[in-house]
């Protein structure tokens, strides 16, 4: 479970204002010293991480974060990486002292709201002031769940657990399909894997990774081939497959050596809508056609890898765009949990996969691009579009094929 990719764990988050406890509560969820505890108001800079297993919700990541009050020119840039922990959290812990609710614990609360986050108001040092009946039922009557503790000496941490677990999200608890819907038990997929330079040596890419056991969890089967070995391994099998599923880079060349009999779709369209919102990135790739120009361009990854000499977003996305549009445009690329909040400068947003991401970051970065009427697509539905082959790619989609269809019409 340590393995397991912060994409796939639920994130649980702590906010709250300085020596309120956080990293001290931390510290006693996880079981191990992750953050630094001290008197010392402020002690926690930047957001710390620990992944954890919380039976029975399976593989979390806890991050602490900077005391919302914190001052000063080096404590509102702490505030302002607090502040990008609300994009990707699932749960939020909202830790306070004693009675000490305000102005700072309204501000947080706003945000988890404006965002449909889960939340539960932890009071904390109980062992040197227990709260009030009445300060406790001002929570209850706005119907907010209150866990009392004392994380020093570990009071209630065992209930404030069961409480994460309680309200942990639906979609956790029930979560989307990847591929489930698409192959069924003793159905097959072909899945067209190229071996270029920034595969990992010795493995496979996560999407690819994930992809193959989710075929497997619903009793299916799959076989892999590269591109080139695809058009023979198609004329080899006794039944045609019910789906081929292609790295994006050879969704051209994959769409004309399937049948249009067989499916076609790619790894990244599948996360599209597994991380993020397919209909939303389908309606964004249009907006390609409308670049003039002088536009700007962002290209968003989750991950902050090393880019090669030809990489996907630095280099070949950028030239395909170009080319298909004819256009002199500026692009700009930011990785990881870097993404720019001036959204307004630019007239498009091209974002990777987003399996290093939980659904939450994903979904939060096209609420953010929406609110301020930038146009936001994925690697996998903007190459099939620039090589022609949309439709085809998402036709095993009909909610979003007929955007397609009447684009076309």
């Amino acid at each position: 479970m340590l393995t397991t990719p912060k994409g796939l764990r639920l994130h649980i988050a702590l906010f709250g204002r300085r020596n309120v406890g956080k990293s001290t509560i931390l510290n006693s969820l996880t079981g191990q010293q992750v953050s630094i505890v001290s008197d010392v108001a402020g002690t926690t800079t930047d957001p710390v991480e620990k992944p954890l297993e919380l039976l029975p919700l399976g593989p979390v990541v806890f991050i602490d974060t900077a005391g919302i009050d914190d001052v000063g020119a080096l404590g509102g840039m702490r505030i302002e990486k607090t502040k990008k922990v609300f994009d990707r959290t699932d749960i939020a812990l909202v830790i306070i002292d004693g009675e000490t609710f305000g102005t700072f614990e309204e501000e947080i609360i706003s945000e988890l709201g404006k965002r449909s986050i889960s939340y539960i108001l932890v009071i904390n040092k109980t062992d040197l002031r227990q709260p009030s009946d009445e300060f406790v039922r001002r929570f209850s009557d706005r119907k907010i769940p209150v866990a009392q503790c004392a994380a020093q000496d570990g009071t209630g941490i065992l209930e404030l657990k069961k409480m994460i677990i309680a309200h942990a999200p639906e979609d956790w608890i029930n979560p989307p399909t990847l591929v489930g819907d698409l192959v069924r038990a003793g159905e097959m997929a072909v899945l067209v894997v190229p071996i270029d330079l920034e595969a990992p040596k010795g493995r496979l890419i996560l999407p690819q990774v994930q992809v193959m056991r989710e075929i497997l969890d619903n009793d299916g089967m799959a076989m892999i081939v590269k591109e080139r070995e695809l058009y023979e391994a198609l004329h080899a099998m006794h039944r045609p497959p019910s789906i081929v599923i292609t790295d994006s880079q050879a969704v051209l060349k994959v769409c004309a050596d399937v049948p249009p009999s067989i499916r076609v779709t790619t790894f990244s369209i599948l996360f599209a809508r597994y991380k993020g919102d397919l209909r939303s990135f389908v309606e964004g790739v249009f907006a390609i056609d409308s670049l003039k120009d002088g536009d700007k361009v962002l290209i968003g990854e989750a991950c902050s890898h090393h880019s090669i000499g030809d990489d996907i977003g630095a280099v070949k996305i950028p030239r395909w765009i170009r080319q298909y549009t004819g256009k002199d445009l500026t692009f700009e690329k930011h990785s990881g949990h870097d993404f720019p909040d001036d959204l307004e400068q630019y007239k498009l947003i091209v974002h990777c996969g987003s399996c290093m991401f939980n659904r939450r970051a994903m979904l939060s970065r096209i609420l953010h691009a929406q609110s301020r009427n930038v146009a936001i697509t994925n690697y996998g539905i903007a190459i099939s579009y620039l090589q022609g082959v949309l439709k085809r790619a998402v036709e095993p989609f009909p909610f979003v094929k007929y955007l397609v269809d009447k684009r076309k019409a």
